[in-house]
């Protein structure tokens, strides 16, 4: 059984929604016949220079930034149920182009979902930007990823064309947000949604999958 995940490394339901699809595979009997593949998505694919998030979702949302503190604190509350310990407060956002290409690359490492790990919790529980080549090569070496290694990858153009393909298949399938699971490409889970839509997907695609010839 193979997962894709459309997920960007500044969504904060992303996070979330990663925690919940490990919970319900603890609980699914065939784990170990599961694969999870990263698939790239860009919350903002145009953007060209890092601003502080805060300003960005209240320019967005046409809210005040009071108002924006009291968004990102009751997601902040809801993270901190899956065990993880969001500080939103400082957060930059920016183009997350590169850090998908790193991504992409560090699956040939067998590296994928220990670096989006080390990524998500850079970016939103210790406020770390996660846009320029120094700062991704920085979190790769936190897990003895060579820094140098990242840095020649970002140099090159290798992956561009691999996270654009994911940009457009995640259109072909309908997804207009993040995060986004597809379980052989034949059942979606659009959102963080709860514990128990994870482990009734994971189930009735195990089902279908055991009844076809």
């Amino acid at each position: 059984m193979i997962i894709d995940v459309w997920s960007d490394v500044v969504c904060p339901w992303c996070f979330i929604g990663k925690r919940r699809l490990e919970s319900a595979l603890e609980q699914f009997e065939h784990r170990d016949d599961v694969v999870i593949r990263h698939r790239a998505f860009e919350l903002q694919p145009d953007m060209k220079q890092t601003v502080p998030t805060g300003q960005l979702l209240a320019e967005k949302y046409r809210v005040s930034v009071n108002q924006v503190a009291e968004m990102q604190a009751n997601v902040c509350a809801i993270a901190d149920g899956e065990g993880l310990c969001y500080d939103l407060s400082a957060t930059l956002s920016g183009n997350t182009f590169n850090a998908h290409r790193v991504l992409l690359w560090a699956a040939t490492l067998g590296r994928q979902d220990e670096l989006l790990e080390a990524m998500y919790s850079s970016y939103f529980e210790k406020s770390l930007p996660v846009f320029s080549d120094q700062d991704l090569a920085a979190i790769a070496q936190s897990i003895d990823i060579p820094a140098a290694d990242v840095i020649t990858l970002l140099a090159s153009n290798e992956f561009n064309s691999e996270v654009l393909a994911d940009r457009e298949l995640a259109a072909q399938l309908g997804a207009t947000g993040v995060p986004f699971f597809v379980v052989d490409m034949k059942y979606g889970i659009s959102g963080a949604q709860p514990l128990e839509v994870f482990i009734e997907t994971l189930n009735t695609a195990w089902s279908e999958k055991s009844l076809t010839p």
